[in-house]
């Protein structure tokens, strides 16, 4: 059992304009990101899938081969290995979920 207070956990700048916070179970990684306008997240990949849905502003990401600009609501699956990366069009809130852990997202 954890009850946990996100405002309350420590927050860590993964990359320029990206600040998270981060709660780690056995077998996922939730990720509470604040993002600045502008902030880029270089095309990458990684053995994680990934869940990402835009809580506030709007986010221009690219999946494969296909970019899209998500906003509030929307949620976009990311399988393990495909090559995805974007930028914050606005000031972004975004929550990510990640399996398996996160380990490098640790501290």
């Amino acid at each position: 059992f954890m009850d946990i207070e996100v405002q309350q956990l420590p927050q860590k700048e993964i990359i320029k304009g990206f600040r998270g916070k981060f709660i780690h179970t056995e077998t996922v990684t939730l990720a509470f990101f604040e993002v600045e306008k502008g902030a880029a997240l270089p095309l990458h990949s990684h053995i994680h899938e990934q869940v990402t849905q835009v809580l506030e502003g709007q986010f221009q990401l690219t999946v494969g081969d296909e970019t899209k600009v998500y906003e509030k609501g929307q949620v976009v699956i990311i399988p393990s290995n495909v090559p995805h990366g974007g930028v914050a069009l606005t000031t972004c809130k975004i929550f990510d979920i990640f399996t398996p852990v996160r380990e490098d997202y640790k501290f």
